[in-house]
């Protein structure tokens, strides 16, 4: 039995598609080396921007992310021109590719949909963990954020579990800094002037105090008169503090400002109730029965 023929088609096809699967796969190498490179030194560059632990584990996972979709694409463009130089048709391959993928799609369409929001809520940084937010209807501290759901916890201590694909709108009270907004109602004998510059001491005593001083970022900004309510004028003012913060200080505003209200004897109004007894179909009207005291 004469080999020569087969040896010569098999020195040919080394020469022809052997050389050039080993071109494929060595290019295929050098390809995700340097994704792994170019992602890491990008990363390594916009972490030393900020010095902040939350935001370098954001851009990490981001980075970890990009670096593994180029690589599976890099893969599958591979392995398509090797198996067309092994004489694999690879048209009918890539259309079963295309019908798997069509259904995983159809089948899977709420995970891509939470894995495609929660990575665009990443990358714009608009949540990270410890930020109290309102999102999808549910509200509290975020615990927990990756592609696929973002975790809160609330004030009562319940734990909310909100897919990333239900979040349409982000209400972010803790980015960058807060606001704590005062509605100070008082009566309307009071002179609203003296009002204002008693608000603006209790905000000086409060920055001066150790325990408040680095929460506040700016004196507080009395908006003005802001209505005439029903049984008082309303007052309108905000302070500006540190993300997370502006609960502790406005409760300790307000339990200030109502000890200095005492003490300068300014009304804080509370609503007024007319009773009527009524009348029966005689006229009479029921007994109402008054307990007078005399000091």
């Amino acid at each position: 039995m004469d080999f020569n023929p087969y040896l010569q088609k098999g020195i040919n096809w080394l020469l022809t598609s052997g050389l050039h699967i080993v071109i494929v796969t060595v290019l295929a190498l050098i390809l995700i080396r340097g994704a792994r490179i170019l992602s890491c030194r990008l990363m390594a560059v916009v972490i030393k921007q900020k010095e902040d632990p939350e935001f370098q584990k954001r851009t990490q996972t981001l980075g970890s992310i990009v670096r593994t979709i180029s690589i599976i694409t890099i893969l599958a463009v591979a392995s398509i021109m090797v198996l067309k130089e092994f004489g694999i048709e690879i048209g009918p391959i890539l259309a079963a590719a295309g019908i798997v993928g069509l259904a995983v799609g159809f089948g899977a369409q709420s995970l891509v949909k939470d894995v495609i929001s929660g990575f665009f809520i990443l990358l714009e940084d608009q949540i990270r963990v410890g930020d109290v937010v309102q999102i999808a209807g549910k509200g509290g501290l975020v615990e927990k954020i990756n592609l696929k759901t973002t975790i809160l916890r609330d004030l009562a201590g319940n734990v909310h579990y909100v897919p990333n694909g239900h979040i349409d709108v982000v209400t972010n009270m803790t980015k960058d800094f807060s606001r704590y907004v005062f509605d100070i109602g008082v009566a309307y004998r009071e002179d609203v002037d003296e009002v204002v510059e008693i608000v603006k001491e209790v905000d000086e005593e409060l920055r001066n105090d150790p325990d408040y001083q680095d929460d506040i970022l700016e004196p507080i900004e009395v908006l003005g008169l802001d209505q005439f309510g029903s049984s008082s004028v309303i007052i309108r003012a905000r302070t500006t503090t540190k993300p997370i913060k502006q609960w502790r200080v406005g409760r300790e505003f307000n339990r200030r400002l109502k000890k200095k209200f005492h003490e300068r004897n300014i009304e804080i109004p509370f609503p007024h109730v007319t009773l009527y007894m009524g009348q029966d179909k005689e006229g009479q009207s029921p007994p109402l029965r008054i307990l007078r005291e005399e000091k």
